[in-house]
């Protein structure tokens, strides 16, 4: 069963090389494989994160993928001090509101940020 199995999340990017730069270095995620047209990293439980050379990026503004940690005021504060922009999100309509970067949503602690391929993230901290 495929439920049994890692994943990796593909992200797009039209300068995979500042795309490799910024998850490399203001993430610190550690490259596993690279090639002309991709570059892979690795995250926790066995999954990858894939970023793929792309003509158009992506123009979706949703969250293309989700880190989930123990601590989301610990990881700000890590993303900030290496660089990494987090966003300040103010939507009253859905009751989310950032205050130092965080929000609460109700059944967890979240940030967001973008990357250079303009791939919304997000990281949250289930309560």
């Amino acid at each position: 069963m495929l439920g049994d199995h890692p994943m990796d999340v593909l992200l797009l990017a039209t300068d995979l090389q500042a795309s490799r730069d910024f998850y490399a270095q203001k993430i610190g995620l550690e490259i596993v494989q690279e090639k002309e047209d991709a570059v892979w990293f690795k995250c926790g439980g066995g999954s990858r994160l894939a970023v793929g050379r792309s003509t158009i990026g992506t123009a979706d503004t949703q969250d293309q993928a989700t880190w989930r940690v123990d601590d989301v005021a610990a990881e700000v504060a890590q993303l900030r001090a290496r660089g990494v922009e987090i966003l300040d999100v103010d939507l009253p309509d859905m009751g989310i509101r950032t205050v130092d970067g965080i929000a609460d949503v109700g059944h967890a602690f979240a940030a967001w940020f973008v990357d250079p391929g303009k791939n919304s993230l997000s990281i949250l901290q289930f309560k």
